[in-house]
Parts: structure tokens; C-alpha cells; sequence
């Protein structure tokens, strides 16, 4: 029952450093030595993409064998993958170039400094309609706090604890600093010419934001919407089930667009929801899970918890429809035990360093490179 499913992909983003959790950037060498692999503006980490699948079935190992190659090829070298979305324990203060001949690296060490040094992760999903993908972005982008509250996992910078869970959304610039929720393809076309012509974007890929359409040609030929908003999820299983409830939503709304639609669905302005939506994703930054966000149909506010709850149990019969049902399951653990910030701040409470949890998820993080492929472990919802 794949006929249903959208075309899923991934950019994925990691760290390289030592194994007590100190970065070392090697990502140029990577580069030159590595198939499938490309750079950031800073050699501390690097990028590699996994080619779009239908089928959950074959992305986790889509996720893990570059992380095998890249590790196999660090090891030789003394090195290894560092999990997490800031320099927890790397100088901030420095920006290291990747390539230091590259002009647009230039203006971006220039305008933002270390800002930008982050990982991620960037779920790319298939819609090749125009007004199809511009309702999905209004919903994901009115949702999309929810998907970072899940994912966080930067609690940390410079060896300092920074009382957020992901430092990582609150650093990055936005760019350009307000972006609407586009009515259609034409208001995204206009809107992205006019910053253009204003200096606001450098670039048609100078828009850092939560969610943005992406394609072969833009701002003109689009087929995909790509969520940017999360931090990195190591574990597959994890980031399968984020990925899924990501998808089961667009599904809901590419079904019926009258329900799910903020645009059309809201009391609030677009205008409003914009700033909604801003406020929520720095919310979520913050407290994450534990977070009190406002709901896009009215405003009214609601736990980031309980939200949560109430999608998941939404998309419960879709999910069964497309057979879906059990890769939503790990989502339960994250909403029951924290995510990876959550967690990593429960170890410092408990007397850990940040040193000491960093080391336990770089062998966690290499653990699960190793462990068999199988199907989701089932957890209660309730």
C-alpha cells in the first residue's frame, strides 16, 4: 500500500568530533575522500541526502549507510559522529571555514558569524500540485512547533547549558525576517522576486524558515515541501514516526482541504497566524514538550503535549488505512520520556556533565547504526 504515500526524502546534517564530544571540523576532506557527501560553510559538519522513497520500508537504511561510510572512514582518523544540533561542547566564538575561496561563504560568515553552525534534519515531501503544496505549507507551517518540540535535542553550547531545548531554532536567522503564509504559487512567486529585487534574499534558496516549498526551478517549478524546522533525530525509528505523523497531516489536508486549512479554517488573519506560528516555534524552542502554545484554529492556548495527543489519535484511521499505524509508535516514547533534550537535561540533573550524556548518546547514536532493521516497537498512546 504504497500508492498513497507521498515521496519521502531526507537532508540530513551531522557534527564530527572526538569521542569525549569536542568538534573537529574534517568536513572538506570528507568531501574529496566520500561519495555523497557535500559541506556546510563551517568544516565542522557536513551533509549528505537520501534519494526520495515512497515506502518506509527502505529509508532507514537510506539514513544509515552513509552515517556507516562517514563513521568506518572517521575512525581511521580517531574521530566520530557527535549527536546533536549545536557545538555543546565546540568554540562558538570561531567560525571555521569548509572553503575559504567560496564568496557566498564569505557573506555568510560575514552576516551571521557561528549562528549558522548547526545539524539538522530536512523531511522533504513529494506534492507536485501548486495548490495542493500551498495548503500543505499554511498547515505545517501553523504546525510545524509541533515537530520541533518533538525533535529538539540542543540544550547545550560552548560547554554551557543554555536553558532551552533547542538552541539551535533560536540562534539560526530567519531569513527574511517575516515570511507570510502564502495565499498560492503566484503570491510566492511575486514575494520571492520582490526580496530578491530588496537585498531581503541573496538568493531563491536564501529563505530560512520553518517550512518553504522547494523544487527544480524555483521560485517557478516546485514539487516538494521541505520542513526545516527540526533538530537532528540520530534514531531512525524516531525520525520515521515524526516523519509520519508529518505525512499523515499533509494527507488529511490534500483529502480535505476545507477542514484542515488554516487559510479558510481559522478566525485568525493570515497576518495573525503568522505571527502565531513565530511565536509558537520560539515558544517550542524553549520548553518543548512542556511548552503552551496557541492553536491556529482560534488561538486559544493548549499544552504542546496534549496537542500532540489529540493529532496523533486524529490520524489514527488513516494511518491504519495506509498500514502506517506502526511507525507512528515510537512517538509515544518521546511524548512518555522526553526528547533528546528533555533527556539530556534530566542526566544533568542527576548529576552528569555535559561531557559524560554526550558521550553515552555517541555510543547510543553509533548503537543504532548496528542494531537490526525491524518494525517499530509498539508503545500505549494513552
Amino acid at each position: 500500500m504504497t500508492r498513497d504515500r507521498l515521496l519521502k526524502g531526507f537532508e540530513v546534517e551531522l557534527f564530527t568530533g572526538r569521542h569525549d564530544g569536542r568538534n573537529v571540523g574534517i568536513a572538506a576532506t570528507a568531501r574529496e575522500e566520500l561519495k555523497g557527501f557535500v559541506t556546510e560553510p563551517d568544516h565542522r559538519n557536513l551533509e549528505y541526502v537520501t534519494a526520495p522513497e515512497s515506502d518506509y520500508g527502505p529509508l532507514t537504511e537510506a539514513l544509515l549507510s552513509p552515517r556507516r561510510t562517514l563513521r568506518t572512514w572517521l575512525e581511521s582518523r580517531g574521530l566520530t559522529l557527535l549527536p546533536g544540533s549545536t557545538l555543546s561542547l565546540g568554540d562558538a566564538t570561531q567560525f571555521e571555514r569548509s572553503d575559504p575561496s567560496n564568496p557566498y561563504h564569505d557573506l555568510i560568515e560575514a552576516t551571521y558569524g557561528t549562528d549558522v553552525v548547526t545539524a539538522s534534519i530536512h523531511i522533504n515531501l513529494g506534492i507536485e500540485n501548486p495548490d495542493q503544496l500551498f495548503q500543505a505549507l499554511r498547515l505545517v507551517r501553523c504546525e510545524a512547533a509541533l515537530m520541533l518540540s518533538l525533535s529538539a535535542s540542543s540544550p547545550f553550547l560552548n560547554g554551557e547549558v543554555t536553558g532551552v531545548h533547542s538552541q539551535r531554532w533560536l540562534q539560526f536567522p530567519l531569513t527574511p525576517a517575516r515570511v507570510p503564509l502564502f495565499v498560492d504559487h503566484l503570491h510566492f512567486i511575486h514575494w520571492t522576486e520582490e526580496q530578491i529585487a530588496a537585498g531581503t534574499m541573496h538568493n531563491v534558496r536564501h529563505l530560512w524558515t520553518s517550512v518553504r516549498p522547494n523544487g527544480p526551478e524555483r521560485p517557478h517549478q516546485l514539487n516538494r515541501l521541505e520542513l526545516r524546522i527540526c533538530d537532528l533525530i540520530t534514531d531512525p525509528d524516531c525520525l520515521l514516526a515524526v516523519t509520519t505523523l508529518l505525512e499523515l497531516r499533509i494527507q488529511q489536508i490534500l483529502r480535505d482541504p476545507t477542514t484542515h486549512d488554516p487559510m479558510t479554517r481559522s478566525s485568525l488573519s493570515l497576518n495573525e497566524l503568522e505571527q502565531l506560528s513565530l511565536s509558537n516555534d520560539r515558544t517550542a524552542a524553549q520548553k518543548s514538550l512542556e511548552a503552551t502554545l496557541h492553536h491556529w484554529e482560534d488561538g486559544r492556548p493548549l499544552q504542546c503535549r496534549d496537542w500532540l495527543l489529540t493529532l496523533i489519535e486524529s490520524v489514527e484511521p488513516l494511518a491504519a488505512e495506509l498500514h502506517l499505524s506502526e511507525r507512528l509508535q515510537p512517538l509515544a516514547a518521546i511524548l512518555d520520556e522526553g526528547n533528546q533534550a528533555m533527556r539530556w537535561l534530566a542526566g544533568i540533573r542527576a548529576g552528569g556533565t555535559i561531557q559524560s550524556v554526550l558521550i553515552e548518546s555517541i555510543e547510543a547514536m553509533e548503537a543504532e547504526e548496528t542494531r537490526p532493521v525491524s518494525a517499530p516497537v509498539q508503545h500505549p498512546l494513552g
